[in-house]
């Protein structure tokens, strides 16, 4: 597919076959954005990983120091209505909301967080929610006795990350309009957690590749110790 000029342009500024540091990526990004409105800023990892085994599937969430500047809309499915409100989910309620989803196919939300109470009536709702991903889960956080603390805790930037079907890990961590030193605090946040996360199985080089980009912008490389 032919790329455009402007595309091109700050294409231009990348050199493809160099790995940048994450202080260079993070400022270089910012130059690489060609739409007019504040992109979104993703990371993404290929991993040298099999999802086919068990302890290859790499899922979880990671308390982002800044927010990325996604605001996330919450549904709480919980008895607890008060204390939901309170925390600033967007909407709450328990089987009554369970029903909207079932009978208007409605998904006016972003994440589901549940209490442990609620996950027999959402495990009858899995072949909904499942493709969409959006099944709550104690590990990433959005099943909780605490639900305040679970809803407040994703309103302030936590984020989940899953690897795909090919071992790619996909994580928005900031938009192009937040300064290059707190897009790459965010950006060492996630790599730390990768790096932590490595399966004991895992053998030879883990990190195959990192590059961070912009919304329809070129990637960029990125090495850091640990690679």
């Amino acid at each position: 597919m032919k790329k455009g000029k402007k595309y091109v342009a700050v294409a231009s500024k990348v050199d493809s076959n160099k790995l940048y540091t994450i202080e260079e990526a993070c400022a270089l990004v910012k130059e690489t954005s060609t739409v007019k409105f504040d992109a979104t800023v993703d990371v993404s990892f290929r991993l040298n990983i099999d999802p086919k085994y068990a302890d290859q599937q790499l899922r979880g969430t990671i308390a982002l120091p800044h927010s990325n500047g996604k605001t996330k809309k919450i549904l709480a499915i919980t008895r607890n209505h008060e204390a939901a409100k309170e925390a600033g989910a967007d909407f709450v309620g328990d089987k009554d909301m369970l029903e909207k989803i079932q009978k208007e196919n409605w998904f006016g939300f972003d994440v589901i967080v549940a209490t442990p109470d609620m996950m027999a009536e959402l495990g009858k709702m899995g072949r909904i929610l499942g493709p969409k991903g959006l099944m709550p889960n104690p590990k990433t956080g959005t099943v909780s006795v605490n639900i305040a603390q679970a809803i407040k805790e994703i309103k302030a930037g936590k984020v989940e990350y899953r690897t795909d079907k090919n071992g790619n890990i996909h994580v928005s961590i900031a938009r192009v309009s937040f300064e290059p030193t707190i897009i790459a605090e965010n950006l060492k946040a996630v790599i730390d957690t990768m790096l932590r996360v490595k399966p004991s199985s895992v053998k030879g080089q883990y990190v195959k590749n990192c590059v961070i980009s912009t919304t329809m912008g070129p990637s960029i490389k990125v090495t850091f110790n640990g690679r």
